[in-house]
C-alpha cells in the first residue's frame, strides 16, 4: 500500500508539474502579433487520392485565400485515385493560372509521401506548404505562413481544428485532437516540438533537402509530417508555430469508429519512430495520467485514492475551459468527463494496435 501511495502520489505531482508548463507555455504563445505584408513566393502540395467530391471545396478555399495569387502556386497531386479526382480537378483549375494538376508517376516513395516528393520537385517556388485535399483553409493560412517564412523560419506548423458535429465518433475525434494539439503546441512554445498535422505544415525547400526529404523517414507509410519536424530538429533547423484563428485548417472527422480507430492506431504507430527525449517526456505524461485515472479503483481500499483523481481533472477541466476555444472546439463539462475518460482508454488501445496498422494505407 505504501508504495502504491507513493507512485499515485508521485504521478500527481508530475502532472502537476506538466499542467504549470504547459500552461504557462501556451498562455504565452497565444498573446499572438499582427501579420506582417509579406511577398514570399509559396508553392502549396497536395496529394489527393479518391478526392473527387472534395476537390471544389479545396480549390473554392485556396482561390479566396488574401495572399496575393501571384505569389503563390497550387500544384493538386492526383496519386492513382480510382474516382474522377483528376478530371475534376483539371476542370475546376483550367482557367486559374497559378494551380497546376498532376498525375504522380514514376514515384518515390509508397503512399501519400511519394506524392508529395513529386510535387515538391515539380513546384517553382523556395517554400512549401502542405495540406490535404479535405480541408478547408481559413483566408489568412498562406499570409501567415508567408510573415513566417520573411522571418527565417525553416519548418512551421499550425493549427489544424476537426468541425464539430453531434456525432459520437466526431466527438471522439475531436476531443483527441483538442487534447494532443494543447501538447503539441504546448511543448513546442516550450522548445520541445516533437508533432505537427499535415493539414498545415510548411517548410523551405533548402530545409527540405538539407534533411534529405523523405529519405530518412521511409520506414512506415505515414509521418510525412511529425518525422519530417524530428529531422528538422536532429538539424536544429529553425521551427516556427501559427496559432492564429483566421489561418486554421479545418476538416471533418471519420464518422465510423472502425474508421477512425484504424487511423488514429496508424499515426500512433509513427510516435514510435520519435527521438528518444520526446519519447521519454510523453510517455511519463500519459503514464501518469493513466495511474491515476486507474487509482480510482483503489478508493474502495483507502478514500486518500480519489485525490489524485480529483486533482487530476481538477487541473484538465480547467486548462481545457481555457484554451479549448484558440484550438477551435467547444466542450461542456459532462462532455469533458466523457471524452476525457475514453480518451485516455484510446490511448492505450491506440498504442497496442499501432503496429497492427502501420503499413496500411
Amino acid at each position: 500500500m505504501n508504495i502504491l501511495f507513493i507512485i499515485i502520489f508521485s504521478s500527481t505531482l508530475v502532472l502537476l508539474l506538466f499542467n504549470t508548463l504547459i500552461y504557462n507555455s501556451l498562455n504565452r504563445l497565444f498573446r499572438t502579433k499582427p501579420c506582417k505584408e509579406s511577398s514570399v513566393k509559396i508553392s502549396i502540395i497536395i496529394a489527393a487520392k479518391n478526392e473527387e467530391k472534395n476537390i471544389p471545396n479545396l480549390v473554392e478555399s485556396l482561390q479566396s485565400q488574401s495572399y496575393d495569387s501571384n505569389l503563390f502556386e497550387v500544384i493538386i497531386v492526383d496519386d492513382n485515385s480510382t474516382d474522377n479526382t483528376f478530371n475534376t480537378a483539371k476542370s475546376l483549375t483550367e482557367d486559374l493560372n497559378n494551380f497546376k494538376v498532376l498525375q504522380a508517376s514514376d514515384k518515390k516513395y509508397e503512399a501519400k509521401k511519394g506524392a508529395l516528393d513529386f510535387g515538391i520537385e515539380q513546384s517553382l517556388h523556395p517554400n512549401i506548404l502542405i495540406t490535404d485535399a479535405d480541408c478547408t483553409q481559413s483566408v489568412d493560412w498562406i499570409m501567415f505562413y508567408a510573415d513566417k517564412f520573411d522571418n527565417g523560419d525553416e519548418i512551421i506548423f499550425g493549427i489544424a481544428p476537426f468541425n464539430q458535429s453531434k456525432n459520437s465518433v466526431n466527438k471522439i475525434a475531436c476531443f483527441e485532437n483538442l487534447r494532443s494539439q494543447m501538447l503539441m503546441f504546448g511543448f513546442a512554445n516550450f522548445g520541445m516540438p516533437y508533432s505537427a498535422s499535415a493539414r498545415s505544415f510548411g517548410f523551405t525547400k533548402a530545409a527540405f533537402e538539407t534533411i534529405g526529404g523523405y529519405e530518412n523517414i521511409n520506414n512506415t507509410l505515414s509521418g510525412d509530417d511529425d518525422l519530417l519536424l524530428q529531422e528538422g530538429i536532429k538539424n536544429k533547423l529553425k521551427i516556427g508555430l501559427i496559432v492564429n484563428r483566421t489561418a486554421f485548417v479545418q476538416s471533418n472527422t471519420k464518422i465510423d469508429f472502425s474508421d477512425y480507430f484504424k487511423q488514429k492506431a496508424r499515426h500512433t504507430s509513427t510516435s514510435l519512430h520519435y527521438l528518444i527525449r520526446p519519447k521519454l517526456i510523453l510517455s511519463l505524461w500519459h503514464i501518469s495520467n493513466l495511474l491515476i485515472l486507474f487509482s480510482s479503483l483503489l478508493m474502495f481500499i483507502n478514500t486518500v485514492f480519489i485525490l489524485p483523481v480529483f486533482i487530476k481533472f481538477l487541473f484538465d477541466i480547467f486548462m481545457v475551459n481555457i484554451f479549448q476555444k484558440n484550438f477551435g472546439y467547444k466542450f461542456n463539462l459532462i462532455e469533458f468527463i466523457i471524452l476525457q475518460i475514453i480518451y485516455e482508454i484510446d490511448l492505450i488501445l491506440f498504442f497496442f494496435s499501432a503496429k497492427k496498422y502501420s503499413h496500411k494505407w
